[in-house]
């Protein structure tokens, strides 16, 4: 994109779809919420917006690992405004936006494009880490029925590592006739993305549990988790819509009752969708691409270590 307008078109389509999700169950939304205590709210939306911002971090380090560091506000910018994309029907829209929103600050196409991907397959496999660590712990009879989600777990983290990760985008890199990664992804780079990526689906599990009127904080991050990568894999659902609450009521039903799981359930779309729309809204006030890259010679991932994480 070399102007500004497809990119303004991209975020109202967006918008319209996100706004289509909302009221097409603004009924049922808003008696969850009616049922709901304001602080209990407020809660879910600080611990959902926290987990999002670590997910971008996450990101983040992607994208440096692929040789592209960007600053904290321009990461911001190009990931929740890219999100929204996840709203319009397909799976691909999200990665799109994000890919052509990092161009202006000087990302290739492969580096973005890759560093997503990888996003959202660390999204997956930690996703069925955590479902499979927490709803054991829930009832006696968990580990029988979620026995799927305990025996992928370990084979999907297998297939971040570095080697396995950079070897299948150059297949796939060379199958659509594009040239090959421009530098591989470094260990260090995908560690903190798993890092990153966990600690977020564990502010994701708080924000469940303060929606939920009875129940473990395990119960709230097993049953989230699950129901996520449920609805990310049902491709055709824009943002999950509808498959993930009903694999989230299906996951709360032995220890809450339905309805309640239900509610639940409406009550966190409500507040993630919000979440969402204000990380948009500060993503969209970061400045213009500029000098938003790492200083020359300063190594791009030394930059992305926090602080106590050794090399």
């Amino acid at each position: 994109m070399n102007s500004r307008a497809p990119r303004i078109i991209f975020l109202l389509v967006a918008l319209g779809f996100c706004a289509y999700g909302v009221i097409s169950q603004w009924s049922l939304i808003v008696e969850a919420l009616g049922r709901m205590s304001p602080l209990a709210l407020i809660g879910a939306l600080a611990a959902g917006m926290a987990g999002l911002g670590l997910w971008m971090l996450g990101w983040r380090a992607l994208l440096a690992g692929f040789g592209a560091p960007l600053g904290v506000r321009a990461t911001t910018r190009i990931m929740f405004l890219g999100q929204l994309g996840k709203y319009v029907p397909g799976s691909v829209w999200a990665l799109l936006g994000q890919v052509e929103l990092a161009r202006p600050y000087g990302v290739s196409r492969v580096s973005s494009g890759s560093a997503t991907i990888m996003a959202m397959a660390t999204t997956v496999a930690t996703g069925c880490v955590t479902a499979a660590v927490a709803l054991p712990l829930t009832s006696a009879d968990a580990a029988g029925r979620y026995w799927w989600a305990l025996a992928l777990a370990p084979f999907m983290l297998a297939c971040l590592h570095p080697a396995i990760v950079t070897r299948a985008l150059n297949l796939a890199l060379r199958a659509v006739r594009r040239p090959p990664l421009e530098r591989p992804v470094g260990g260090r780079a995908m560690l903190l993305a798993v890092l990153w990526t966990l600690a977020g689906w564990a502010l994701f599990g708080v924000h469940m549990w303060l929606l939920l009127p009875e129940g473990s904080p395990a119960l709230a991050a097993g049953a989230y988790a699950l129901a996520y990568v449920v609805g990310f894999l049902v491709i055709f659902a824009p943002g999950g819509l509808g498959a993930r609450e009903a694999a989230l009521v299906l996951a709360l039903a032995p220890v809450i009752t339905r309805p309640d799981a239900l509610v639940a359930a409406l009550a966190s779309r409500a507040v993630l969708t919000t979440a969402d729309l204000i990380w948009a809204g500060i993503g969209a006030l970061q400045p213009r691409p500029g000098n938003e890259t790492a200083p020359a010679g300063l190594d791009p991932e030394e930059q992305l270590r926090p602080r106590g994480i050794p090399q």
